[in-house]
């Protein structure tokens, strides 16, 4: 199940209606109990961080994270040394503008 759906589920059990049904549980619910809620809504808060997590991780390139190996660092110092600008090495590293930047200050090249 996608985090997503799961969080839609789980915030309507914290509203305290039937996910299924759409009917509002009674006052007798155990989804209406105080601590039932706030576990509900820890579990909410908890269930964001990850999808957050999950969306921030979509958006970086291919590469991101790995680590990197000599031969990447020799063709990352040529290119750089041919005036190949970080914007581009980092499309062609499929890495971050940041992650280009600190292996060129690693390498010692800026």
């Amino acid at each position: 199940m996608e985090i997503g759906k799961a969080l839609g589920i789980i915030r309507l059990l914290g509203d305290g209606v039937d996910p299924i049904s759409g009917e509002v549980y009674g006052s007798d619910s155990p989804y209406q109990n105080a601590e039932v809620v706030r576990g509900l809504f820890v579990a909410i808060a908890a269930l964001e961080r990850a999808e957050e997590k999950e969306r921030r991780k979509r958006r970086l390139p291919e590469r991101a994270g790995r680590p990197w190996d000599d031969e990447e660092d020799e063709l990352l110092a040529k290119r750089f040394e041919d005036g190949v600008d970080i914007k581009e090495l980092a499309i062609k590293h499929k890495r971050t503008r940041g992650a280009i930047e600190s292996r060129l200050v690693k390498l010692v090249k800026i």
